[in-house]
């Protein structure tokens, strides 16, 4: 049988263990990435109460009884992992771990810096018995510094970090992200480096240690706003959905609701004057260049609401795509799953589930698309330790007496 092009496609980290000590939403990012591009994650949780995030409800998926399950909040980050219970306070437990961690490529944890220490789990402890090993640390302020014993919460990170500063309305209050994006940049974070420090070991067979922070993610992604302090030494100030150095870049009110208008170039501008029949504003001597616009923004958004307030959103939406002008409504999340784009890039995936009541799940697909690699959905989120048993005989040959046995100590 001739082999298709799908089939030759390979996951890029086939055979790659990830010893996943995380939870929540930043490590929980990361494991999941690294799960979908192939990784075996063995995600280690807490004996009866696992990960915090299977109880951040509701919503939560139903069972055929019709009761609670998972959390959609759990659900989100936690696809195509393999789930564990080890108390690694106990000594018992640290021996598992150190024998799971013999047979690890990674492993990735999100405790409090120092705690760690504690229980012998610590990369001071570990790296001259496991030298090949990869170890990402995510924490809220880093393993160093005058906060590095804090812990960190996003809706914290993103007031202290500078992004809230900007978002809002110029005289409303600051404003958090609608998502965790604080956590959500250090996972993304924590898996790029974790693939360069595979990289740095397949040169050198030799691991090394990651340190990521949440604020200093936070501080990094801010970006062109952030760059523009340090070059003008000018404050940032909210300004709601104005673009701070392009005009027109803003939400304005059509006749029948919101729409959003990126107008990222004098061209673009010039084809926008000529579709909204404003021919003569892009050679007024106050608008033709976009830091003239910037200048004057305060003028020129005048104009422009009278205009756009007489014609629908579609009227504007299919005009200005014709006009290669960027356009768009604005979505609610219905919408988003809604919307054809979405779809033909499969960015809802749908996976068998038995605790559901309807034996399947919704969730939100990979970015990740490569011509040569895959991404595989092989595991929907696990339930509570539903793996424990399969790990240990496969990674520690512990026998089932002997697993019972740790099981009546409580240590799985």
């Amino acid at each position: 049988m001739k082999e298709t092009r799908e089939s030759k496609k390979s996951n890029p980290l086939k055979g790659i263990v990830v010893l996943d000590l995380t939870r929540v939403l930043a490590g929980p990012t990361c494991t999941q990435i690294l799960g979908d591009l192939g990784a075996e994650i063995i995600k280690v949780e807490r004996p009866t109460k696992g990960d915090d995030s299977r109880r951040l409800g509701p919503p939560y998926i139903k069972n055929r009884s019709n009761n609670d399950q998972e959390s959609a909040y759990y659900l989100s980050v936690n696809r195509n992992k393999k789930s564990i219970t080890v108390d690694i306070t106990k000594a018992e437990g640290q021996k598992l771990l150190h024998k799971l961690i013999s047979k690890s490529d990674i492993l990735i944890e999100n405790f409090r810096a120092g705690t760690l220490t504690n229980y012998n789990l610590s990369y001071g402890q570990l790296k001259k018995k496991f030298k090949k090993l990869i170890y990402c640390s995510v924490t809220g302020f880093g393993q160093t510094g005058p906060y590095s014993s804090r812990g960190g919460y996003d809706f914290l990170v993103q007031g202290m970090g500078g992004i809230m500063s900007v978002t809002g309305k110029a005289t409303g209050s600051p404003t958090k992200i609608g998502v965790g994006i604080s956590d959500i940049m250090a996972g993304m974070y924590a898996t790029i480096s974790i693939l360069a420090a595979l990289r740095h070991r397949e040169k050198t067979k030799v691991g090394q240690y990651i340190d990521i922070a949440l604020l200093d993610s936070q501080v990094a992604w801010l970006s062109y706003i952030g760059q523009n302090y340090l070059v003008s030494g000018k404050i940032p100030k909210r300004i709601g959905n104005d673009h701070p150095s392009i005009v027109p870049y803003r939400v304005f009110e059509a006749k029948n609701g919101p729409v959003i208008l990126a107008v990222g170039n004098d061209e673009q501008f010039k084809r926008f004057c000529t579709f909204a029949k404003l021919s003569e504003l892009h050679t007024d001597r106050r608008f033709k260049t976009n830091s003239l616009r910037v200048k004057n923004r305060k003028k020129l958004v005048e104009i422009l609401k009278k205009v756009i307030k007489k014609y629908s959103i579609n009227y504007w939406v299919n005009g200005l795509k014709k006009a290669n002008v960027p356009c768009s409504p604005i979505n609610n999340v219905r919408e988003v799953f809604s919307d054809p784009q979405v779809k033909f890039r499969k960015m809802k995936i749908k996976m068998p589930y038995s605790c559901s009541k309807t034996g399947s799940i919704n969730l939100i697909g990979s970015p990740i698309k490569m011509s040569g690699s895959k991404i595989s959905y092989k595991l929907a989120p696990p339930k509570l330790g539903q793996d424990t048993e399969k790990i240990l005989k496969k990674f520690t040959n512990l026998n089932k007496k002997q697993t019972e046995k740790l099981r009546k100590q409580k240590i799985i």
